[in-house]
């Protein structure tokens, strides 16, 4: 078998099982749709945003509300278990372990930056947990400017065992947050949670884990994908950080600040303009792209795509190469510089010590 044949005789494998798995039908991969906010209650809620899966192109569609009240926005009707393991099934893991474990482990840069936004509050904690780690790249990373720091890390992935066994995290921990909280109360001097809480179906119970966790007088590092950025609305559907079916919730950073205050944190830092990760336009451009070309051949597809299909493929996706190195352009020299004065910050970093 050659590199060249395996990934097509991979996907026919799990075709079956996928196409069994639609075949059973859409609607026990979610929940009853709510009528109120799951933030504060308010059933003043307005469509924010339809959609569909722009990245697996797994059937579906998705509904994004938001409330008029504390202006939370929500996946409504919410993915049930069932959903959530269908629609990460094959991303992070499976067919999509490498292609996901090259591009994070190509980010030093940034997960260098997110270590060093503790240094100004902390110079040396001794132990820090990573939580949502995945494969443990960041911890690698911050190993560099806190050497002197123990990294630990959590998923419900096998991607932190796999971390564990590369030696990026001393401990993984394998599970849900809040269920393994309790034996973990009060070890770490930092809890970080990079673009973890969105993920969450409940992530007023991660928070209050996060408490129970970080020691008096540690901190909990938070970043998340920042709904009230201009990008959000003047590019729709095409704007990344939205990442249906996976992001669950998108909290303004005045709730967060206000629900971390109740839980007895201070905020001593709130960045906007360091976090922003400048790949939007790209990203925009990629996903209009990638959704008017034919598919490519996926598990969850009736069947691979024939050659003339393959060509119409690529033959789009050459044509906007132009608009891909545009988009990259803008992005990295004429955006990100302003970024958080244009308010198209993609991303907020909040540091909390618990008081």
């Amino acid at each position: 078998m050659t590199d060249e044949t395996r990934p097509g005789e991979r996907i026919a494998a799990l075709r079956p099982g996928y196409q069994a798995d639609i075949a059973a039908g859409l609607d026990r991969f979610f929940e009853a749709r709510r009528t109120s906010c799951p933030w504060c209650g308010s059933e003043d809620l307005k469509p924010r945003l339809h959609t569909t899966d722009l990245l697996q192109h797994k059937p579906g569609s998705f509904v994004l509300d938001r409330c008029g009240g504390c202006g939370h926005t929500f996946q409504n009707p919410r993915l049930s278990a069932e959903g959530l393991e269908f629609y990460y099934r094959d991303f992070y893991d499976g067919l999509g372990e490498k292609k996901l474990g090259d591009t994070f482990g190509g980010r030093t840069r940034m997960y260098r930056g997110r270590a060093e936004s503790m240094v100004p509050h902390d110079p040396g904690p001794k132990t820090w947990l990573d939580v949502g780690t995945g494969h443990g790249h960041f911890c690698a990373a911050a190993r560099e400017v806190l050497p002197d720091t123990a990294f630990d890390g959590l998923d419900f992935t096998d991607g932190v065992e796999l971390a564990e066994r590369e030696g990026r995290v001393e401990h993984g921990y394998r599970g849900n947050f809040p269920d393994l909280a309790p034996e973990l109360a009060g070890r770490y001097d930092v809890v970080s949670m990079f673009h973890y809480l969105e993920h969450s179906t409940d992530p007023d119970r991660e928070l209050r884990a996060a408490r129970d966790t970080v020691r008096p007088g540690g901190h909990l590092l938070i970043e998340v994908p920042d709904p009230e950025s201009r990008y959000a609305r003047l590019l729709g559907r095409w704007w990344l950080p939205w990442l249906q079916p996976q992001h669950l919730h998108f909290v303004p950073v005045a709730n967060l600040r206000d629900r971390l205050a109740e839980l007895g944190f201070t905020v001593v830092a709130e960045q906007h303009a360091e976090p922003h990760d400048p790949v939007d336009l790209l990203a925009a451009v990629w996903l209009s792209l990638d959704h008017a070309a034919p598919r490519d051949d996926a598990p969850w597809l009736p069947g691979p795509p024939s050659a003339l299909r393959r060509t119409l493929r690529a033959a789009l996706l050459i044509t906007g190469i132009p608009a891909l190195i545009a988009g990259t352009l803008l992005d990295r020299f004429a955006v990100r510089p302003l970024s958080h004065r244009l308010g198209v910050s993609n991303a907020y970093r909040i540091v909390a010590r618990r008081d």
